[in-house]
């Protein structure tokens, strides 16, 4: 059985204009690549790598300069479709700020499927149920700006759920939060990717990207790898050029084998590693 797409991005190209000197700035460079509806596809890159560009291209916040971008088989370049691709296709950006726009947490909440012109019986039924899904239920009747960052940002992923999406775009969710924000973020996530909602997560933590199906590498608006995350975290070296770091396992055991330990290089997970390194030591002992 062939798995359906999500979003197909198909040699897309994106540039700006520089106001100096009328320079012709290119974001992303004939970028091609499929995600599978149901997935959890990381994005990685460092700063300027066209990452968060590309991220906007999913749901029509940007259109492509050259080639083009559907979602669920609808072309974002179709402004007939706007509406229609930002049902299915929600987006959380890094700064909670920029998405709330109320003064109390469940009417913010429902903006979007208000705005959707769902009926107000469905909306209060949506809004309880994302709020819940989020761990902000109680907070339902607070003031927005009197919460925490990570508070603010479940809120904001509570408005994306109460569209019943089948994508979320994350856009760097937890660069603004501290270690127990980002830790609920990362439990929403997999909580989505559990009930079979797309998710597609632009980041530069490691440890995130260790936790999804797919690695895409980007550099200088290019992919330049994509792959499993057991298989891309095995390029420790050719990271580290493109100013990538890898999850913290990874880098313990390729120092280790720089050592001229025999260990594997794909062992991702916190207890995997621990495993792989009692094993060798046993192994060595006996």
């Amino acid at each position: 059985m062939k798995n359906n797409i999500a979003i197909k991005v198909d040699n897309v190209t994106y540039f700006y204009n520089s106001s100096e000197q009328n320079v012709i700035n290119d974001v992303l460079d004939c970028v091609t690549l499929s995600v599978e509806e149901g997935s959890f596809t990381a994005v990685l890159g460092h700063n300027g790598s066209g990452k968060s560009t590309l991220a906007k291209h999913m749901n029509a916040l940007l259109l492509p300069k050259g080639g083009s971008v559907t979602a669920f088989g609808m072309d974002t370049r179709d402004e007939g479709l706007l509406i229609e691709i930002r049902r299915p296709v929600g987006m959380v950006f890094q700064n909670p700020d920029n998405q709330i726009v109320s003064n109390v947490v469940e009417e913010d909440v429902a903006f979007a499927p208000e705005n959707l012109g769902i009926p107000t019986e469905e909306i209060r039924k949506r809004v309880d149920e994302a709020l819940k899904m989020v761990g902000m239920y109680e907070f339902r009747q607070h003031a927005p700006h009197l919460l925490s960052g990570g508070q603010k940002q479940r809120v904001a992923i509570a408005g994306v759920l109460a569209m019943h999406p089948r994508c979320i775009v994350f856009d760097e969710p937890t660069a603004m939060l501290d270690p127990r924000g980002r830790a609920d973020v990362l439990k929403i996530i997999s909580m989505l990717k559990k009930r079979g909602v797309t998710v597609i997560l632009i980041t530069h933590h490691m440890d995130e990207a260790a936790l999804s199906d797919r690695v895409v590498v980007m550099n200088d608006g290019k992919v330049v790898m994509d792959g499993g995350p057991r298989e891309v975290f095995t390029h420790v070296e050719e990271l580290r050029k493109l100013g990538l770091s890898v999850p913290d396992t990874t880098e313990l055991i390729y120092e280790l084998r720089c050592d001229g330990y025999k260990l594997p290089l794909s062992a991702l997970g916190v207890e995997e590693c621990a495993d792989e390194l009692a094993g060798y030591i046993l192994g060595r002992q006996g």
